[in-house]
């Protein structure tokens, strides 16, 4: 890294914290509702990425409001029973903190679904920062949140790293400026993502560690 790195965004869902069977289980729930047996497990992967409103708009244009609600209570009552933390996920982010990195969430879910997810986790704690879907006008891979992020954190697109495990968040990074890391558990799997040329690839969280140089003591 030419130019040292002192910041950290992370995207949310499948980086962070482990909501795939949550968003799968969410899909699957709401297309059945309106296609019953038409969506399988596969068939909803490459919804995990786009905003809801993308992903609703392409199926059916004329039912999108009554679908997010519908995707949106499921998702929310079943929240704290499908959620977890990746491994290595809670040490590393507190590691980050402690070492004076400066941290945000970039996430293209609604804020008061964030905060239910970081909570749960208790990855509350060290979040000053989170932009969320309703915090902008574009979701990633258009560049808006994460540069809302560095201006709020007070940080440069070249001293940063956004982390994810979607194509939209590498995306999102290179059009932002940032460097870019994609991990090994995404759902899509590590070689799609790899497809998107980040600057890294974590087989664990604890890899950004190795990768930043961080102490961790």
């Amino acid at each position: 890294m030419s130019t040292q790195v002192n910041t950290v965004l992370f995207d949310l869902d499948g980086t962070l914290i482990d909501t795939n069977e949550l968003i799968i289980s969410s899909f699957l729930h709401t297309l059945g509702s309106y296609y019953p047996d038409k969506y399988k497990r596969e068939d909803v992967l490459p919804f995990m990425g786009p905003t809801l409103t993308e992903t609703f708009t392409s199926i059916n244009p004329e039912k999108v409001d009554d679908m997010i609600a519908m995707y949106r209570e499921f998702n929310l009552s079943n929240h704290d029973l499908l959620v977890k933390e990746f491994p290595t996920v809670f040490e590393t982010v507190r590691t980050l903190k402690e070492s004076g990195y400066k941290i945000a969430i970039v996430s293209t879910k609604i804020h008061k679904n964030i905060e239910k997810g970081l909570k749960l986790t208790k990855l509350d704690q060290f979040f000053d920062v989170v932009i969320a879907l309703d915090h902008v006008q574009n979701a990633k891979p258009d560049p808006e949140p994460i540069i809302k992020a560095l201006d709020l954190l007070g940080s440069k697109p070249e001293e940063a790293i956004m982390v994810g495990d979607n194509s939209h968040d590498i995306l999102g990074g290179k059009n932002a400026g940032t460097k870019t890391a994609g991990v090994a558990w995404s759902a899509k799997g590590k070689e799609h993502l790899m497809g998107f040329e980040p600057d890294y690839i974590l087989d664990t969280m604890a890899d950004l560690l190795d990768i930043l140089k961080v102490n961790k003591g």
